[in-house]
């Protein structure tokens, strides 16, 4: 093994680099991973802006990453070299108030690989063998990479709690609001919708499984669902973009008694405008989902190695760590690109 590597770091907000560093060395209870492949996704543009919370800088960025431990400290069990792993990003005290309660994303002393603490957009990263979750023979490394994002996206399902006979509009065709639609459709929802400009996302969504494809800037998205909805509205409406405009909008388009998923990770300085009477005469309930934890990975991890989710259909770019930059900020310019992978 080489004593240096190449990481994707971020210094201060807009300045991203590939650094030399050195390979990191896993402390008592840690192991040390090779990354195959760590996935970009729409909250490492934000961390890289500087809309997202990262403290400690420079940053390694990447939290969606399988790889192979390579080397094992003291005191680990259960995990070897050689195994073909994922890992739960969210590390915590494990006995605070929430923690002991199942919240450990709430822990006061939390934190996250790619956000907190080095991540996988690099050769190597090192995380606590409590986290990690060996994969089955029948899931490659590569369709495994999507287990960090799906685990998200069941821990929203979750929270929302769609119904057999649901009807669903889902804001955003990006990676997020895709795999949103395979879910709404695994938990029986009656008719799936999705808002989505780009033409090309609006595809990928209907190969997804989506019954009706809206462009909102063709047609005015209230008028479009009413019309899809017997002048109703949808049960439920799961916000996957991160956009003021957007949370506004699923608050005007849901149904009275109906529920909103809030996804999508808005700028955190970022504020909407909220009429509490249409909270209260709508007796709405809104949920947020934050990230994906516990159960959430192994159920991924099951949906995948059975084939009932194929992350090949969203993944439409696999570049080497050498071009990393140049594919994050490709992200933040061109809507055609859905999903960028990164062989490490």
């Amino acid at each position: 093994m080489h004593d240096t590597m190449t990481a994707l770091r971020l210094h201060a907000p807009g300045d991203v680099r590939l650094d030399t560093v050195p390979v990191p060395e896993p402390g008592p209870g840690e192991v040390l991973i090779k990354v195959h492949r760590c996935g970009i996704c729409g909250t490492d543009l934000h961390i890289a802006k500087g809309n997202f919370p990262a403290p400690n800088l420079p940053l390694t960025l990447g939290h969606e990453f399988s790889g192979t431990v390579t080397t094992v400290a003291a005191g680990v069990v259960g995990v070897g070299t050689g195994d073909r792993v994922v890992v739960d990003i969210n590390i915590a005290c494990g006995h605070c108030y929430f923690c002991v309660r199942g919240q450990k994303l709430f822990c006061p002393d939390v934190s996250q690989l790619g956000v907190h603490r080095a991540g996988g957009l690099a050769d190597y990263v090192v995380a606590p063998a409590a986290n990690l979750h060996v994969l089955p023979e029948r899931l490659s490394l590569n369709t495994a990479t999507y287990v960090e994002p799906l685990a998200c996206a069941i821990h929203g399902q979750d929270r929302i709690g769609i119904r057999t006979g649901d009807t669903v509009l889902i804001l955003g065709g990006g990676p997020m609001g895709l795999a949103h639609i395979a879910l709404s459709r695994l938990h029986g929802a009656s008719k799936v919708m999705v808002s989505e400009p780009d033409p090309g996302r609006r595809a990928l969504a209907g190969k997804f499984g989506a019954d009706e494809l809206i462009n909102p800037f063709d047609t005015p998205l209230d008028e479009a669902v009413s019309d899809l909805t017997n002048g109703i509205g949808p049960d439920v409406v799961i916000e996957a973009v991160g956009s003021i405009s957007t949370y506004e909008t699923a608050v005007s388009v849901v149904r009275r008694g109906g529920k909103i998923l809030a996804y999508g990770a808005a700028p955190q300085t970022a504020s909407m405008s909220l009429r509490p009477f249409d909270v209260y005469a709508k007796e709405l309930t809104i949920i947020g989902s934050y990230a994906g934890t516990y159960d959430t990975w192994p159920r991924a991890i099951a949906l995948l190695a059975e084939g009932r989710f194929d992350p090949g259909l969203i993944v439409d770019s696999i570049r080497p760590l050498a071009e990393a930059v140049e594919a994050l900020n490709g992200l933040a310019t061109d809507r055609s690109i859905v999903k960028v992978h990164i062989q490490a």
